[in-house]
């Protein structure tokens, strides 16, 4: 893979179409298997965050009173990340509250989502489940012990990401870009071995 971001979004809920808004977001862009680029910013929702997410995330209604609205954040993370393809962990989550506050500010998003925690189920079908903090103890991948928070949860999927490029390597596939990660997430899981062995005709 060449150059990728891979973003991450704390929510006051689970969906922007029920009101639902960023509280945080990051990214980190890899390039050829290095980061060369981090953002991480709070974000004002303009609207309480509920308790139960707070204790989740420990990301606090005073934490976020004086933070940047969203179209700013979305500006400035459009300059970093721009037209670069998109993994998140969870994608269907990330993407529709990435849609929602790019809308906000006048942009829109022109890449495509691949998504790890899809890409993990094909590639380790026999995990008792596919959390990203559950991947990362099981794979053994560095993480901060820190869970629900965007930066944290940004570089630890960019370690999964790692490991399953090289997996997918050892399986046979000298080059994995972002457009086959978009196609194996799609495979059915009964069929991924197939579709490897199809990538190498």
């Amino acid at each position: 893979m060449s150059t990728y971001a891979i973003i991450d979004f704390e929510t006051t809920g689970l969906s922007p179409a029920m009101g639902d808004r960023a509280t945080e977001i990051a990214a980190v862009v890899v390039s050829n298997g290095d980061i060369v680029g981090r953002y991480q910013s709070l974000i004002n929702p303009q609207r309480p965050i509920p308790a139960f997410v707070q204790s989740l995330t420990g990301i606090t209604d005073s934490m976020v009173r004086r933070a940047p609205e969203a179209p700013q954040v979305m500006r400035e993370l459009f300059k970093l990340i721009g037209d670069v393809p998109l993994i998140a962990h969870n994608a269907a989550f990330d993407k529709q509250f990435l849609d929602a506050e790019y809308q906000r500010a006048g942009l829109r998003r022109r890449t495509e989502f691949a998504c790890s925690m899809l890409v993990a189920r094909r590639l380790y079908p026999n995990f008792a489940n596919h959390k990203l903090g559950d991947l990362v103890r099981q794979l053994r991948l560095p993480s901060s012990g820190v869970y629900h928070r965007a930066m944290a949860d940004a570089e630890m999927t960019a370690h999964l990401l790692a490991r399953m490029v090289t997996d997918l390597n050892t399986q046979g596939l000298p080059t994995v870009t972002h457009q086959l990660l978009c196609e194996l997430q799609r495979v059915p899981r009964y069929s991924v071995n197939n579709f490897i062995k199809r990538q190498l005709r």
